[in-house]
């Protein structure tokens, strides 16, 4: 149950940081002239300004309740580690 949650926990997480990149093309692409004599210029790629959002996973104890392995299914508290995701999207330049 707890790797069920854990797992889709971090599916979500993932969905948030791919969905929350802001990405800008700053300049554009061409290609060499197209002859037999190809002289100095190769020609040049786009290049893009990409930002990503910030990610910061820790881990954090805190204290639930878990059900005692016993027949009459008494509860107890236990500390566990949970993470603890913080994402910081791109500010938008517009």
């Amino acid at each position: 149950m707890l790797k069920q949650f854990f797992a889709s926990f971090c599916a979500v997480g993932l969905l948030v940081a791919s969905a929350g990149c802001d990405v800008e093309q700053t300049e554009e692409g061409r290609l060499p002239d197209v002859d037999v004599e190809v002289s100095g210029d190769p020609g040049n790629l786009p290049e893009y300004d990409v930002d990503t959002p910030d990610v910061d996973v820790e881990m954090k104890e805190k204290e639930i309740e878990v059900p005692d392995v016993d027949v009459d299914v008494d509860t107890e508290k236990a500390k566990v580690k949970v993470p603890d995701v913080d994402v910081t999207l791109p500010e938008d330049d517009e």
